[in-house]
């Protein structure tokens, strides 16, 4: 008898212990382990092109050949984490809190403006903790979205009135967020952001008058702060010009250009570019396509572009089945965030978009983006989790239904 209560606490122990593994468990359903899959394939690709396009100016640094590969690796392993952690938490959790993550986010940005912020090629859009760095509006575009899926849930029944779809989506909310980022001169991310809230929006179920005038006022917008920037029209000019400024601003997507040329059908051969021999500016960030394109040739830029189109087919699926306005709003705002600047960023590399300063999500080097989308991952398989749990209810119902239409046999 006295073994009893012994053996009552240890399955009260394991039971604990199952549901927290299901919990953290990627689940059986296909879409989540699809997105899953993407992802880390993504990551996995990113860590090795960040190894091979940094190892040179790694060690010019005085960092070793691995410096940039050991810390892009560390953050991804302060993400992935993350992003199961999200992906474990209701979405009701991310509903409740919306209002008080944009709120954070927003003062997060706010320390650029502090002792703690530091200027990066004219931008100031990061802060610097000693070794530690970090650009906030990363996690501003996350909680922005999350804001706007949640605010759109909760007017629902208004919607359909541009009153109440301007307010307080675009105005304050959006204007706010995207204001304080472009104080810091940051035009290419406030462009992601601006696209962001339009996917957020249109997935949402907004009207088309309101999104309409949305898109049309933010393209007036965009002209108004190119034209005001001497560096932007110089930069938009030479693009129109075929960047013919070797020496100047046409450096950077020259250089861009003839390694993606360089590497032909099946590339040169993983790390044997030359381009990252110190000729291609932000060869690990910005300009990593290039690299990639370079080493493993078209073969190998295709893969990607697959990838990121894949993500989108898989995204699309998500909204589909989502539960709520919620969740359609959220994951169109992160589709549109993600595969929109992964298709921004290529489309500067290969000379179709002038330079924009984007990095390639889940790829490029950066420890900021980095964790700020494998954590919006995780919210995507949040909802992913509720859509399919959701469409289960349907399915039971359904069921149910027929079992009383079904006429009883004696």
């Amino acid at each position: 008898m006295a073994q009893e209560p012994t053996n009552a606490a240890g399955r009260a122990t394991g039971q604990a212990r199952i549901s927290l593994g299901a919990v953290l468990r990627p689940g059986t359903d296909r879409t989540v382990i699809a997105l899953y899959a993407i992802t880390l394939l993504l990551v996995g690709f990113g860590l090795i092109m960040v190894l091979s396009s940094s190892s040179i100016t790694s060690y010019l640094d005085d960092q070793g050949f691995f410096g940039g590969f050991w810390k892009q690796a560390t953050f991804a392993l302060i993400g992935l984490p993350l992003m199961l952690i999200a992906a474990a938490l209701p979405i009701t959790f991310w509903k409740r809190w919306a209002w008080y993550l944009l709120g954070f986010g927003i003062l997060l940005q706010l320390l650029v403006f502090t002792p703690l912020g530091i200027e990066v090629y004219g931008n100031r859009n990061w802060i610097q903790i000693g070794s530690f760095g970090a650009q906030p509006s990363e996690a501003l575009k996350l909680a922005l979205v999350v804001w706007i899926g949640a605010v759109l849930q909760r007017k629902e029944p208004l919607l359909g009135q541009m009153k109440h779809e301007f307010i307080p989506v675009i105005f304050p909310g959006a204007i706010l967020a995207l204001g304080v980022v472009l104080a810091g001169r940051d035009l290419g991310t406030v462009l992601i952001m601006a696209a962001m809230v339009f996917g957020a929006m249109y997935f949402g179920g907004v009207s088309g008058k309101t999104l309409g005038v949305t898109a049309a006022g933010g393209l007036l917008a965009v002209v108004f702060f190119v034209v005001t920037s001497q560096n932007r029209l110089d930069r938009l000019f030479g693009h129109a010009a075929g960047n013919d400024d070797y020496s100047g601003l046409g450096w950077q997507p020259l250089h861009g250009l003839w390694a993606l040329a360089g590497g032909g059908l099946f590339g040169v051969g993983l790390g044997g570019s030359k381009a990252k021999w110190s000729w291609l500016p932000a060869a690990d960030n910005d300009y990593i396509f290039a690299i990639i394109g370079e080493e493993l040739g078209l073969i190998g830029a295709l893969l990607v572009i697959g990838l990121f189109v894949a993500l989108t087919v898989v995204m699309l699926r998500i909204i589909s089945r989502a539960r709520d306005r919620f969740g359609k709003a959220v994951v169109g705002g992160i589709l549109v965030w993600i595969v929109g600047q992964a298709f921004v960023n290529i489309g500067v590399v290969i000379g179709v978009l002038p330079v924009l300063g984007v990095p390639l999500p889940l790829i490029s080097a950066g420890g900021t983006a980095l964790i700020a989308c494998l954590a919006a991952i995780g919210v995507v398989v949040s909802i992913a989790r509720d859509g399919a749990q959701y469409q289960e209810e349907l399915a039971a119902a359904g069921a149910g239904s027929s079992d009383q239409r079904r006429p009883r046999t004696r």
